[in-house]
């Protein structure tokens, strides 16, 4: 087995974590597709534990694999934007709740409340005035950009995709309903998936025209968050994705 040890300040954190693999699962199942997510063995406050995979370099042919199932995930209709309970984006709490409206949800719940995270008075009253001016454009603009809610992973970087000789494998979610952009806009922020995925990904599901500036906005929310997790390396880029969408919309 695989043993992931809790390391959050909240006792419920590795529930969440289970939680998030099984809405995850059952998606996958529903559906039938061809990812897997590893079998929960045991969880408490202290950790969780998975079944153990033997990990490999992914071929093209998985990558495929993984972009053309991923657009199926992301093409099954929810109810919602949000989630029902609130759960972790790496160590940092992220905050959900339900909602109908996808601007309010992404404004609210992820740019803003990563802001009142920042522990830096200066900082933090600096980014939230400019967070504040573009907070109507901002909403309208995003409730245009998106159509209906998907299960997101919501962690999509490459360190939570693992490949076995014959399965694909997601881990360490951090699920919610929203714009299934959001989770290719992740898939790029740290050097991006090989070209086989999103080829594959966008024959089922398209590039939206506003995608470039989208990524801009969804990634903001994970530069922000790396900021409270990892410190001052990350400042520049949150304020650089800040001051273009300022631009860009107001």
């Amino acid at each position: 087995m695989f043993i992931k040890k809790n390391l959050a300040d909240n006792p419920k954190a590795m529930y969440m974590e289970a939680a998030g693999l099984r809405a995850l699962s059952a998606l996958i199942n529903k559906l039938k597709l061809n990812i897997h997510i590893p079998q929960i063995l045991s969880v408490d406050d202290q950790q969780l534990s998975l079944e153990h995979i033997t990990c490999r370099t992914a071929t093209t042919e998985q990558w495929q694999l993984l972009g053309d199932q991923l657009a199926l995930l992301h093409q099954a209709r929810q109810q919602n934007f949000g989630y029902p309970e609130d759960n972790y984006i790496g160590l940092n709490p992220q905050k959900n709740g339900l909602f109908k409206d996808w601007g309010t949800f992404f404004y609210q719940q992820r740019l803003l409340f990563q802001c009142q995270l920042i522990q830096q008075t200066s900082i933090r009253n600096d980014i939230l005035n400019n967070l504040k001016t573009l907070k109507q454009p901002l909403i309208h603009w995003l409730n245009k950009q998106c159509q209906y809610p998907s299960l997101l992973h919501g962690d999509l970087w490459s360190g939570n995709v693992l490949f076995s000789d014959t399965k694909i494998w997601l881990i360490d979610p951090a699920v919610y309903w929203g714009d299934a952009e959001a989770d290719i806009a992740m898939s790029q922020l740290f050097g991006g998936f090989p070209k086989a995925f999103y080829h594959a990904y966008y024959q089922q599901r398209p590039q939206s025209p506003e995608y470039s500036l989208k990524k801009i906005c969804y990634n903001l929310y994970h530069y922000l968050n790396h900021y409270n997790l990892f410190g001052h390396g990350y400042l520049t880029a949150c304020r650089s994705h800040l001051n273009q969408l300022t631009t860009a919309l107001t």
